[in-house]
């Protein structure tokens, strides 16, 4: 199956080809091929609601991770036996938030949009940012995700900014 990619929002234009081949590259990256993987697009109403509902924040935002396994250690991968047991989870991204955030900061849309998707995969990994002693694991581990997507893509992407105060 690999990564099952849904637009379900119309606000944002997006280039889902682009995404999901970003997102089969950070799999590669990973080492989680032959894991699934679901990637969510949608828009400010739903990410809002999803924030509140799983988060009681009640605001949207750029990324929410659901994973399939919940206590996983980071760095470990799952521990799969049956067909069923290869997912790795769905990750929600807030494309209209992201597109915003990207208009403010003048951006470029799809390379952030790979990088909070890279950021939410970590969080299906085990990977979390409560402490500041997590945040810098996390940090660490996107920026070696993502300088070797630089590599083998010609970009440019860094993580996103240490030390979210949104997040906390």
């Amino acid at each position: 199956m690999g990564v099952i990619l849904r637009n379900l929002q119309n606000v944002v234009q997006l280039r889902r080809a682009r995404l999901r081949r970003d997102v089969e590259t950070l799999r590669h990256i990973l080492g989680v091929q032959k894991f699934d993987l679901g990637i969510i697009c949608v828009d400010n109403r739903k990410i809002q609601h999803l924030n509140r509902l799983y988060r009681k924040k009640n605001e949207p935002t750029d990324v929410l991770s659901f994973p399939f396994y919940e206590d996983l250690r980071p760095g470990k991968l799952p521990c799969a036996l049956h067909r069923d047991e290869f997912n790795l989870g769905d990750v929600f991204l807030g494309v209209e938030y992201v597109m915003q955030q990207c208009k403010e900061s003048s951006c470029d849309f799809h390379g952030t949009l790979t990088v909070v998707a890279a950021h939410g995969i970590c969080h299906l990994l085990g990977y979390r940012h409560e402490t500041d002693e997590e945040w810098d694991e996390m940090f660490q581990r996107e920026s070696y995700i993502l300088s070797e997507f630089n590599r083998l893509t010609g970009s440019h992407l860094e993580p996103l900014t240490k030390r979210s105060t949104q997040d906390r």
